[in-house]
């Protein structure tokens, strides 16, 4: 039961039975510690073996994985639980540099007042009037992304559509020309790596370079917002920033930088992967060709199925107890939403891809929970019901034209291959 049962063809490296090593933690329960290998290969798999047997366990390149879907909706709200601040990068030897002030000295990683003060000036950005105004924006450009390729005979989907998306919308709200697409995502694409422990010493230097690459960009984009102010987000954004004085300029920067790889690379993913979805059950596709209200379901439950996020990474500020085992303080957390979104104490029948399914959570645990939910849920949300909701309409009778596309990760963004399709 994996590949029939994933949906997507995940890619295989090692054979599923070795559990890596174990440890004791807390109560003296021998946890497991899980290898990058075995996990990159079968994660659905290997979380569904272990989930029933324990709350947690330790994972390769550091911290523990808590794999139940209470566990993880609880401690996304625990104040017990903090975002990680520095101290993923500090775990990877990452003292300094662009990449450590990506964690240093944004609002994702931040906590209480700091983040705050980092977080409030996007919070009227993403308010429900201004993201409702984008919709008929994000639908004519899907529709005209699809009209650019339609007369050819089959296309990468992610590169000549679901990337554009969100591309196109991340530049509209911030005023970024559109010339400037393959530049910010080309960067963003690489830094988002430092997000899911995918990288090796080696990678570093390279990683490195695109983060300060990613920062230069921005800095560009400021200093002529600075000099010649418009009627937008960015030149607004640089006022308040101004007039509040609480900020500094990295502060700033990094705040963008973090809104552009997120706003890119996680809803790349997440267009493809639903696509591919219903082209694999094309009574799915059918019934959503048939019917455009299915077409918020179909984006919630590919969401569940196979989400572009495979984690969130949190710290404990103390011991904290799950199910008569010890999360050590000091430890760091990371929530795996992959796995508890495949909890057959929350789901029924978990493995089963249904956009008919009726026991979805009021709140859609891909996007987390507390101060620190996604900004962005409703903007993304939009974006894959558009993108979707255009290609019924254009290409109803879209079909694969090669294999299905590779998705792969198991904790933060997840990656995906080419997903080439005819119609």
């Amino acid at each position: 039961m994996r590949a029939a049962v994933l949906g997507l063809r995940l890619q295989m490296s090692l054979p599923i039975g070795h559990f890596g090593q174990t440890e004791r933690v807390g109560d003296g329960a021998v946890i497991p510690t899980l290898t990058v290998a075995e996990l990159e290969a079968d994660p659905h798999g290997v979380f569904r073996a272990w989930r029933p047997k324990l709350p947690f366990v330790r994972h390769e390149a550091g911290g523990l994985l808590v794999l139940r879907a209470g566990d993880v909706d609880h401690m996304m709200r625990d104040p017990r639980v903090q975002a990680t601040e520095t101290l993923v990068p500090e775990m990877r030897d990452i003292p300094k540099g662009a990449l450590f002030d990506i964690f240093a000295h944004g609002m994702l990683t931040a906590n209480g007042a700091v983040h705050r003060k980092r977080r409030s000036p996007f919070t009227r950005t993403f308010a429900a009037r201004l993201i409702t105004a984008l919709r008929p924006r994000i639908r004519a450009a899907a529709e005209d992304l699809v009209r650019g390729w339609i007369e050819e005979d089959d296309v990468d989907l992610v590169s000549r559509y679901t990337a554009q998306i969100p591309a196109q919308t991340i530049a509209d709200i911030l005023g970024l020309p559109y010339v400037d697409i393959p530049r910010f995502t080309r960067l963003a694409y690489k830094v988002s790596r430092v997000l899911n422990f995918t990288f090796g010493p080696e990678d570093v230097p390279n990683l490195e370079t695109a983060a300060a690459e990613l920062q230069h960009y921005v800095r560009e984009v400021l200093e002529e917002r600075r000099s010649t102010p418009r009627d937008d987000f960015l030149s607004r954004f640089l006022a308040e920033a101004d007039e509040a004085g609480e900020l500094t300029s990295l502060e700033v920067v990094i705040q963008l930088v973090q809104m552009i790889i997120g706003g890119t690379d996680t809803t790349r993913v997440a267009g493809a992967t639903q696509v591919a979805l219903l082209l694999q059950h094309p009574a799915q596709w059918e019934a959503v060709s048939r019917d455009p209200g299915l077409i918020p379901a179909a984006v919630t439950e590919s969401l569940r199925f196979e989400p572009s996020v495979g984690s969130i990474g949190r710290v404990a500020r103390e011991d904290i107890a799950l199910d008569g085992h010890v999360v050590p303080a000091g430890n760091l957390i990371i929530l795996s939403t992959m796995s508890a979104m495949r909890d057959d104490q929350v789901y029924a029948q978990p493995d089963l891809f249904d956009i008919r399914r009726t026991d979805h959570p009021r709140l859609h645990p891909i996007f987390g929970g507390g101060a620190h939910r996604c900004i962005g849920e409703s903007v993304a949300r939009i974006e894959l019901e558009e993108g979707l909701s255009a290609l019924m309409r254009l290409t109803p009778r879209l079909r694969l034209a090669g294999a299905m596309p590779v998705l792969q990760g198991h904790r933060g963004i997840r990656r995906i291959d080419a997903l080439r399709v005819a119609w």
